[in-house]
């Protein structure tokens, strides 16, 4: 939560219609366009005019909100300028005689120890860029596009015109009426190195700067000033180079000329474009710039990569020097018109599945929890959009255990619930003023009445609040496809999808992806973001349900645009969430803050805090809830969570969470789930969070100590899935929410047939349960379903020599001999970085290091294909902590295009090697093998043909 202190498209339009004054018709249900409350407001009369701070060349739609620069188009402090803007590396910030720039890379910390509380890049000016005799009153904003932006300043006489944008070193200028000039900051260190031509180099407190004017053009220094002598163009560009003190100066006169290439073509538009492969669940997300060449023949642009896109980049080699952000390290692409990440999508669920003895009594217990929620499932706290919300997502959960249980009684309940809740607020009768949601054509957004910590007036928290209704509207749906169907309600929740985040750029009712930051990888809570630190975001958690539910309703009303937008989200934000709330790879946070988590990012950095609590479980708790099937992600590292969950106790002074412990058990759960159901044991008396059961609470911790830990080696070809590892042995689980049977494929050749309406696991706990559509009464006593292929016999705990095995194992014995298929490497050099792999593990591993490497030998065949490099990597967590101590990667093997066996064996060399070899104490090894090179795939065999001998 935040609290804001100071396609069914073409079928959707067509159902529009009139229903009385002041309401349009969607389906059966309808909104209103006449405002029942406070609508939103700023400096000037923003709620009858919001493109008031926007030029006449600004695009049409919908204005954007909830971005790293809405304070100057939305200003509701400085009325004239807006806040700083931190676009990473570079901070701005407009002003009458132009746009201040700042490169920030020392942070300001509060506290020390273990009591620090925020970390902040805050904008420090290194200088100003203008136009000789600029005095501009205001500004405004001429252009956006995914993510850039175009400030806009005028004194009528003078204009500056520039681009900026998250991720672009370079800063874009159009000038008329006077010199291009740069001022700055009283006060500094200033240092020209270079001065030659159109081109100034130059360090303002230790920050490395190059000025491009227009060719013929040269700049004139007055002390602090910078001048560019008049020309007949109007262009030119500000770069900042990542260097350090330490760079030396033939270093940074390399950087600047490789930086000069690309200086005079400027950076005019932003566009990104993702897809969905549903055959080994990667979701690929392309990042396009357009460019014009003011001058000269080069093309492309710079630019600097967050963490959570270099981490996943496809293609591509960065500059050895980074930048220095309150992200981390941004790594330098040059030359470039667009580039693209590879992320790993390893799905959700609509809940965990009730493997765990269904008879005794836990199973009493279970039941005795779910029929005391009978008579008021949604149990809300207050009335309006986001304690609603809360509400609906509670007795979703109950509905999904209860169905899952056979307690069609508390299931029905749950539903009914829910679907007289939604329908109420879906409906805007004439006369009513609550309960309702309100269209407004000027700010292009949809807001719920009564409404809650900003959503109206600041629209705050829309993702937060309307992702609990779209999540219960698809657990309805499963139910009642007749309701959710666009000739009834499907149409108002597909409006909600919209408002919070538009996924088709056609639609300029609102505007695209409104809440999600594209190039940050994660959404921003305020709508304004008018703060001296930027923008911000409390509940990442609360995002990841919004971006669940997207892919929930969009799977179970057979809406693949609305899916695989809310796949894309989702993947990229637990990839963000993993650096910049979590950072699990200790590479983000500045070395003086002693955090594993913060409660809230800024732009500018990270605060160990929320809006509305100073307790530690709260702090830490409001990225975990609300907990469900698809919050699976925060279980990726298990390590992790209990290394969390130990801060969390740590900070707080206890043993136990005393607040919000079902949330903390649940968590815990995902890292140790014995550990968490022997706390609630010990601990089941206290009262739920809002959203929470203690029925759900209970279903979700016993499960997971039956099902163990997310396994992210094995993926699936369809989204409602997940797999578990308990003692080396794995459970795989899909749901199927559609109307007809399916068969799932894992990535380590498990087949699972799923019939319509049901959750199934296989493996390690066979299992079936839940209702089809229309209500089908589950089966009280599951079946068991067809098993995965068997693992082959024979314990890895103590054998040296492993076997690749067709299951994804590695064994003692050679078993049956088979093969798996390694798919291509898309004519994408991935030398060194796995892609697509095929994975193999063994676990409870005993045995001492003998000295001496790793051996191996592959048998691999590429067929008649030309040009595949087959490539391996091993990797070796001692004492199955979760974390690898030792990774090997191997060079790779160049096969040839003659069907047959060729031989991959360790001859082929260390390509790198991190961490230092050890004794495995119930250790684990894993082996990934994937297509380093080539266009079509390879296939290596399993059984005696392929072994892995352990030093």
């Amino acid at each position: 939560m935040f609290l804001a202190v100071a396609g069914l498209l073409s079928t959707v339009l067509t159902v529009f219609g009139s229903a009385s004054a002041g309401a349009d018709t969607v389906g059966a249900g309808s909104y209103t366009t006449t405002a029942p409350g406070p609508l939103p407001s700023g400096c000037a009369d923003l709620s009858t005019n919001p493109r008031h701070w926007v030029t006449a060349d600004a695009p049409a739609g919908a204005v954007p909100t909830n971005d790293w620069w809405s304070s100057i188009l939305w200003k509701r402090t400085n009325c004239a300028y807006g806040e700083p803007l931190f676009a990473q590396p570079l901070g701005f910030r407009a002003q009458s005689g132009g746009l201040g720039v700042s490169y920030s890379t020392k942070p300001t910390i509060s506290g020390s120890g273990k009591g620090v509380g925020e970390y902040h890049f805050d904008y420090k000016e290194d200088f100003v860029v203008g136009v000789s005799g600029l005095a501009a009153p205001e500004v405004k904003v001429d252009d956006w596009s995914d993510w850039t932006v175009s400030p806009y300043l005028s004194d009528g006489a003078h204009t500056l015109r520039a681009t900026i944008g998250s991720g672009l070193p370079f800063a874009y200028f159009r000038a008329t009426g006077g010199a291009a000039q740069i001022k700055t900051a009283a006060g500094a260190t200033v240092d020209v190195w270079s001065n030659s031509g159109s081109t100034i180099g130059y360090t303002v407190a230790g920050h490395d700067y190059v000025a491009f004017a227009p060719t013929g053009a040269s700049w004139s220094v007055d002390g602090p000033t910078f001048t560019s002598s008049p020309t007949d163009k109007d262009y030119f560009a500000v770069a900042v180079l990542p260097t350090t003190p330490s760079t030396s100066s033939a270093d940074r006169a390399a950087l600047a000329t490789e930086y000069a290439k690309y200086a005079y073509d400027h950076v005019t538009g932003t566009t990104v474009s993702y897809r969905y492969d549903e055959a080994d669940s990667t979701v690929t997300t392309t990042y396009r710039y357009t460019t014009r060449a003011f001058e000269g023949s080069a093309t492309g642009t710079v630019a600097a990569l967050l963490p959570h896109q270099w981490r996943h980049l496809s293609q591509g080699s960065p500059l050895p020097q980074t930048y220095i952000s309150s992200r981390g390290p941004l790594k330098v692409l040059t030359g470039i018109t667009s580039f693209s990440t590879a992320m790993v999508f390893h799905g959700v669920l609509p809940e965990i599945p009730g493997v765990a003895d269904s008879s005794g009594a836990d199973a009493t217990t279970l039941q005795n929890y779910l029929n005391a929620e009978k008579t008021d499932p949604t149990r809300q706290q207050s009335d309006d959009t986001y304690w609603t919300g809360k509400g609906l997502g509670r007795a979703a959960r109950l509905a999904e255990i209860a169905d899952q249980t056979g307690n069609t009684d508390v299931r029905d309940a749950a539903l009914s619930a829910i679907r007289s809740k939604l329908t109420d607020w879906f409906t805007a009768s004439p006369g009513k003023t609550g309960h309702l949601f309100y269209y407004d054509d000027k700010w292009g957004t949809l807001i719920g009445y009564p409404a809650s910590y900003g959503s109206d007036q600041e629209l705050n928290d829309h993702h937060f609040h309307y992702g609990y209704y779209i999540a219960a509207a698809a657990t309805l749906a499963r139910f009642d496809p007749t309701w959710a169907d666009a000739d009834h309600y499907g149409g108002m929740v597909d409006l909600l999808v919209r408002d919070a985040d538009n996924y088709d750029r056609s639609d300029e009712r609102f505007p695209y992806l409104r809440d999600f930051d594209i190039y940050a990888g994660h959404d921003w809570a305020s709508g304004h973001g008018s703060f001296a630190a930027g923008n911000n975001q409390e509940s990442s958690s609360e995002g990841m349900n919004f971006d669940n539910a997207l892919i929930q309703w969009g799977t179970v009303t057979g809406n693949k645009a609305v899916r695989d937008a809310g796949i894309y989200m989702y993947t990229t934000q637990a990839a963000a969430i993993e650096d910049y709330w979590f950072d699990t790879h200790d590479e983000v946070y500045p070395g003086d803050f002693a955090h594993k988590e913060v409660g809230m990012v800024w732009s500018n950095g990270g605060a160990y805090s929320t809006w509305f609590s100073s307790a530690p479980e709260q702090i830490q708790g409001i990225n975990l809830l609300p907990v469900t099937g698809g919050h699976l992600y925060l279980g990726d590292n298990p390590a992790y969570v209990k290394a969390n969950y130990q801060e969390m106790l740590d900070q707080a002074g206890r043993t136990r969470p005393g607040i919000w412990p079902d949330i903390w058990y649940e968590y815990l759960a995902l890292g140790d789930g014995d550990a968490a159901l022997a706390d609630f044991r010990a601990d089941s008396s206290f009262t739920s969070e809002e959203g929470e059961s203690k029925a759900h609470t209970f279903h979700w911790i016993r499960n997971l100590a039956a099902l163990g830990t997310v396994d992210t080696g094995v993926t699936a070809d369809s989204p409602l899935t997940a797999v578990f590892v308990k003692d080396g042995e794995r459970t795989y689980v899909a749901a199927n929410t559609t109307g007809a049977e399916t068969t799932v494929h894992f990535s380590d050749g498990t087949t699972v047939p799923v019939p319509a309406g049901r959750t199934v696991t296989a493996g390690a706990h066979t299992w079936t349960g839940g209702g089809g559509p229309g209500g089908t009464d589950p089966d009280p006593s599951p079946t068991p379903t067809p098993t995965p292929t068997p693992t082959p016999p024979g314990d890895p705990g103590t054998s040296p020599t492993l076997y690749l095995s067709a299951g994804g194992t590695l064994t003692g014995a050679a078993g049956t001999a088979d093969s798996v298929t390694v798919a291509s490497a898309d004519s994408v050099n991935h030398d060194g970085t796995p892609y697509k792999p095929q994975t193999f593990r063994a676990t409870g591993l005993t045995m001492k290091y003998a000295g001496g490497a790793t051996r191996f030998d592959l048998a691999v065949d590429a067929q008649e294909n030309v040009g595949n490099g087959i490539q391996l990597q091993v990797s070796y967590d001692c004492t199955g902590s979760g974390t690898w101590d030792r990774v090997e990667t191997y060079r790779y093997f160049a096969t040839d295009p003659v069907p047959g066996w060729e031989h991959y064996t360790d001859k082929a060399g260390l390509l790198s090697a991190t961490g230092t070899s050890c004794d495995l104490k119930d250790g684990t090894v894993q082996v990934r093998i994937w297509n380093a090179l080539g266009h079509a795939p390879s296939t290596v065999a399993t059984g005696a043909l392929s072994t892995v001998q352990l030093p």
